[in-house]
């Protein structure tokens, strides 16, 4: 049923996202909360220039921890209604505050502003949470906006959020490891020239390689504790494992959970396998990760 979807094909080409991507400049931009559901409260307050949008409990909406949600999209797509359905299950199901910066996307900026600004907003976050526990979770894109700032905190002398939650990370923008053709013809979601061409245009001058672009080339050393998730059906899958190898190497503790057969961005999907993950979600961010 994946396969039916239009991601694909946008993604079969370099020619194809530049496409796409001139198409979504002709477009208004259309980031409004949809899809929370019931007993979820939403305001906006913007920072920095952002939309920031805010989602808590209707019946309690300043207690709970904190939940700092970056959407993916490869850089270019706005945040989605899939996306709003995870923030609303958060706030309803795990009583927990998320704020949900809408970062802007490529070409117009790039990599060089988006991971510096991304971590000063994380650590105002931090800076006024005061007893709750902060969590980043980010799907796909915006993991690794996700991992690149706690990064950027770290290199700047800022603490850590309380733990980090990787959803099909894209964390490598290089694509270079042998078995990724086959996984291509494999993944129903995701294929190499368009996500390339997306995580180029995203770099903007700097190299794809750069952290701010590949986290998985930055330094692992200090960072939060991570939650990972991913499928062999991704054809992202094997940097969550070298990913994962990574952190332990570096003494971070990290979750990786890897399951046969799964997709990009399983967790989102209404199947057994995407419900056991979300359970495991709503368990971590309602006790702070550890």
């Amino acid at each position: 049923m994946l396969r039916l979807l239009p991601f694909k094909k946008r993604l079969a080409s370099a020619a194809a996202v530049r496409e796409h991507v001139r198409k979504l400049a002709l477009q208004p931009v259309l980031h409004e909360p949809k899809g929370v559901g019931r007993g979820v409260a939403v305001s906006r307050k913007d920072a920095a220039g952002w939309p920031m949008y805010q989602t808590a409990p209707s019946a309690g909406p300043d207690g709970g921890n904190i939940v700092f949600f970056l959407h993916g999209g490869g850089y270019i797509n706005e945040i989605v209604r899939a996306h709003w359905r995870i923030i609303g299950m958060l706030s309803r199901e795990a009583g927990v505050r998320c704020v949900v910066p809408i970062y802007p996307l490529a070409p117009r900026r790039t990599a060089g502003e988006v991971v510096p600004a991304t971590g000063e907003l994380l650590r105002r976050l931090l800076g006024e949470a005061g007893p709750a526990k902060v969590l980043v979770i980010g799907n796909s894109a915006g993991a690794g906006l996700g991992l690149a700032a706690a990064q950027w905190l770290r290199d700047h002398g800022h603490r850590q959020p309380n733990g980090l939650v990787l959803i099909s990370p894209g964390v490598n923008a290089l694509l270079d490891s042998p078995e990724r053709k086959m996984l291509a013809a494999r993944d129903p979601l995701l294929d190499i020239p368009g996500t390339i061409e997306g995580a180029r245009l995203y770099a903007g001058d700097l190299d794809v390689a750069h952290p701010y672009v590949s986290p998985l080339n930055g330094d692992f050393h200090g960072l939060a504790p991570m939650i990972v998730f991913s499928g062999t059906r991704d054809l992202l899958y094997p940097d969550s494992i070298n990913l994962a190898a990574k952190a332990r190497a570096a003494g971070v503790p990290v979750e990786l959970h890897l399951r046969k057969g799964q997709p990009h961005n399983y967790p989102g999907l209404p199947t057994p396998e995407g419900r056991e993950a979300r359970a495991i979600i709503l368990r971590a961010v309602a006790r702070g990760l550890a």
